[in-house]
């Protein structure tokens, strides 16, 4: 069996031997007469095809393409090797008049063409390079790109319609090539005729991939607009009908420094109200995107950082955000939020947000939004944010904090409509009680003041006191407090000597650290003055307190201030200014009870000077019979 095989595959080399010289020889000569010709050809190309011929086409094709003359100044140059490629320099698209207006400029064009094509005498042309292109376009009233003026894409953009899939129907001879284009250093400046603003994006470079109209196309674009870098992704599988404003699948990602979002799903550059897809987006640096977007909010100096993720549908007038999951700070939240328009065409934001734990300062500080005006021309054409926005918010949170205070399972609402401004905590756990609030502003263009009114119950006063680290004699004890007060001043510009109002506290048992009773009368006996450090070596403990006060002009009047103890009764009123941190009191020292009135004689005093050591100051005279004579 071994002999036979060795024996075929013998006569079967003897025999390939006889042909395969035939075969080498025949192949070498059909490829060097193939690059004989290609050689020839290359070499000969230059002679046989018209410069101004390929000058022509291209001015014909982006005359074609935009529908406006396009003229090329400079003359063409022509390459062949590797491929056949054409550049002409100082080319301008202008209005089809005599003394036209320049709507895009290029410094130099470059592309690729088919030599077959050019022999014959036509020019076809692909693989567009453009450096320094300076491009003018208008986005009109209805939110459509106007560059064109019945071009090709001009007259594919009107033809083209959706069909019931979401189709592109289009016939073959309206289906132009397009290919690759490249741009290097560019520049695009965009008048909104809906908003009367001029957008302008220099140092472009881009990769822009669209084989035909009918086809997807996806574009990778670098650009540096208002100082910053950008990078922008398209893509689309039906970009033509994008662009004739009707709604299709795209997915687009902005990222800068400043800002980065990614939104996918249906897309209009026409009609917002379409879009239906899920959005991603992050402001790292809150203060400094608002900078670069020429907004001025004071809010900002407590808002660093944003961002959110969220599915967006249409909705009557608007769009609602469902599935959001939303950042602030260190603060998430998760909820459903709407972006809509009112009757009057004010934009409104709606919803509710639930926060794991949540900063009040960002929401307070909201009521004092102002752009800063130098006239009142800037302030007109400027105008409030707050009228400029209608809100209307639902917010809860688990922690919250406003300063040093600290809030649990709160949940409060923020309403901004009709000339007035609202922020209320309905309900709110606050050092182990309950605290409900409510903040207006009011009038006009919020220049009419505002108004705060705090409820407190059954709050450890003690704890906070301790917690904050104040000094003093101070009540520690749970108690409740209702505080109301307003300013008839911008709320903004309004200082402690603006606010006026009434406050009344009061709680049952508990103590009155650093205040000694009995050495408190032990040297009202024998010194004239004495200084509440004096007397803070024990506390005051007491069953019951109450103070009423009310504030104007930057100081607090006591009108009744009575601290109840076991055997002793404490009684204040008087001033407390506020820009001083001062005390002008007058009290009084006597019995609870009427029965030891002989023991525990009413002691009148007087308290002067700065807390959180004033100076005390009996008055003993008040207690002398008027025909005894004074000691």
């Amino acid at each position: 069996m071994s002999t036979s095989r060795n024996r075929k595959w013998r006569l079967t080399m003897r025999s390939a031997s006889r042909w395969l010289p035939t075969v080498a020889r025949t192949s070498g000569i059909v490829l060097l007469t193939i690059l004989i010709v290609f050689a020839v050809f290359r070499a000969t190309a230059p002679f046989l095809i018209s410069s101004g011929l390929v000058r022509s086409g291209i001015e014909k094709a982006l005359s074609d393409w935009t529908g406006y003359r396009a003229q090329i100044e400079g003359d063409p140059t022509l390459e062949f090797w590797p491929t056949p490629r054409v550049t002409l320099n100082q080319v301008n698209i202008r209005e089809p008049t005599k003394n036209g207006k320049v709507l895009g400029h290029i410094d130099s064009l470059s592309a690729d063409f088919s030599l077959f094509a050019a022999l014959r005498g036509r020019a076809h042309f692909h693989e567009f390079h453009f450096l320094r292109p300076t491009i003018y376009i208008r986005r009109d009233e209805t939110g459509l790109i106007d560059w064109t003026n019945e071009g090709l894409l001009s007259k594919a953009i009107e033809r083209v319609e959706t069909s019931a899939n979401q189709g592109m129907p289009m016939r073959r001879e309206q289906d132009a090539d397009i290919g690759t284009l490249t741009i290097e250093d560019g520049t695009v400046e965009m008048a909104d005729e809906r908003t009367g603003n001029i957008y302008k994006m220099n140092g472009i470079n881009a990769d822009i991939t669209w084989p035909r109209l009918s086809r997807p196309m996806t574009a990778v674009i670098l650009a540096r607009l208002n100082g910053q870098d950008v990078k922008i992704d398209f893509n689309s599988t039906q970009p033509l009908l994008l662009f004739a404003g009707k709604s299709v699948d795209a997915r687009t990602s902005f990222s800068s420094p400043l800002i980065s979002w990614t939104y996918s799903g249906v897309s209009s550059i026409s009609d917002f109200s379409t879009l239906a897809g899920n959005l991603d987006l992050s402001v790292p640096n809150v203060p400094s995107f608002l900078a670069w977007s020429g907004e001025h909010l004071p809010v900002a100096n407590t808002l660093q950082n944003v961002s959110l993720n969220a599915d967006i549908v249409a909705i009557q007038n608007g769009l609602r955000f469902n599935n959001l999951n939303f950042k602030v700070n260190d603060s998430a939240a998760s909820g459903v939020m709407d972006l809509n328009y009112t009757a009057a065409g004010k934009p409104k934001i709606s919803g509710t947000l639930a926060f794991d734990q949540m900063n009040l300062n960002p929401f307070l500080t909201a009521f004092s939004m102002r752009l800063a005006a130098d006239t009142a021309i800037d302030a007109l054409l400027n105008g409030n944010p707050l009228q400029r926005l209608d809100l209307d918010m639902r917010l809860s949170s688990n922690k919250a904090w406003l300063g040093p205070f600290q809030f649990d399972n709160i949940g409060a609402s923020l309403l901004v409509a009709g000339g007035k401004a609202k922020f209320d905590i309905g309900d709110s756990g606050f050092e182990g009680g309950d605290l409900t609030a409510h903040l207006e502003v009011t009038q006009g263009d919020f220049d009419g003041g505002g108004k705060l009114q705090i409820s407190i119950r059954n709050a450890d006063f003690g704890g906070l006191f301790s917690r904050l680290k104040l000094v003093g004699p101070l009540p520690m004890t749970t108690g409740s407090l209702d505080l109301a007060l307003s300013t008839s001043k911008p709320i903004w510009a309004a200082n402690l000597g603006d606010v006026a109002g009434k406050m009344s506290f009061s709680a049952q048992a508990g103590s009155f650290r650093q205040f000694n009773i009995s050495a408190f009368r032990a040297l009202a006996a024998d010194k004239t003055f004495f200084r509440m450090s004096d007397i803070a070596d024990t506390a005051f403990d007491f069953d019951s307190l109450n103070v009423d006060a009310s504030f104007a002009k930057g100081s607090a009047e006591v009108h009744s201030a009575k601290i109840t103890g076991r055997n002793e009764t404490v009684t204040l009123n008087g001033v407390v200014p506020f820009r001083s941190n001062g005390l002008a009191l007058s009290g009084a020292i006597e019995a609870s009870s009427p029965a030891d009135t002989s023991d525990l004689p009413m002691l009148p005093f007087f308290i002067g000077g700065t807390w959180p050591d004033p100076v005390i100051s009996p008055v003993t005279t008040l207690l002398q019979k008027p025909d005894q004579p004074q000691q």
